[in-house]
């Protein structure tokens, strides 16, 4: 039985990895539909944390967001501050398309970033480029967003790399 350990292994990570992920269509029966421009329009707060791959927390961080929307053209500002005091800006340009797709882009994302709205979710997919330690390194998010009312939406974020789990980052945005 011992020789054969590392082939059962080996075809339970297999199957495992064959699991299907979920896909924003997933949740379109999901109320309250999400109205990104809506939601994402005027100011907003948000309270996150980034936890390593082990789930301990490494960084915690508030943001002050503000939104502002020209048909579907949208502009996203981001406002984060650490709890190391550590300040950073990020400003999103945000393009709405056909069929609950959106794009958008930001200094700091390596090309186009990749979105979906059904129902009460957004799925985001990029790559930013993140500082660390004086090195820059560029890190994939699969990034969920999901509405919970008008005044409360969810964020959990996978970071990776040659996909390997690097952590994941958790918010909760609310809406004045």
């Amino acid at each position: 039985m011992k020789r054969y350990l590392p082939l059962l292994l080996c075809a339970a990570l297999t199957l495992t990895s064959c699991a299907s992920s979920p896909v924003p269509s997933d949740y379109a029966a999901e109320k309250p539909v999400l109205d990104l421009a809506r939601y994402l329009s005027g100011p907003l707060t948000a309270h996150g944390l980034f936890t390593d791959r082990s789930g301990k927390v490494v960084r915690r961080f508030t943001v002050a967001l503000k939104g502002s929307w020209q048909g579907d053209k949208g502009v996203l500002e981001e406002d984060f501050v650490y709890s190391d005091g550590k300040k950073e800006r990020r400003v999103w340009t945000l393009q709405k398309l056909a069929n609950g797709r959106y794009t958008g882009t930001a200094d700091d994302v390596v090309g186009v970033a990749q979105g979906e709205v059904a129902g009460n979710a957004l799925r985001w997919a990029y790559t930013l480029r993140l500082p660390v330690d004086g090195s820059v390194y560029e890190v994939q998010f699969d990034d969920w967003m999901y509405l919970m009312d008008d005044k409360v939406m969810l964020n959990k974020a996978v970071m990776s790399k040659f996909g390997i789990k690097l952590g994941e980052v958790t918010l909760s945005f609310y809406k004045p």
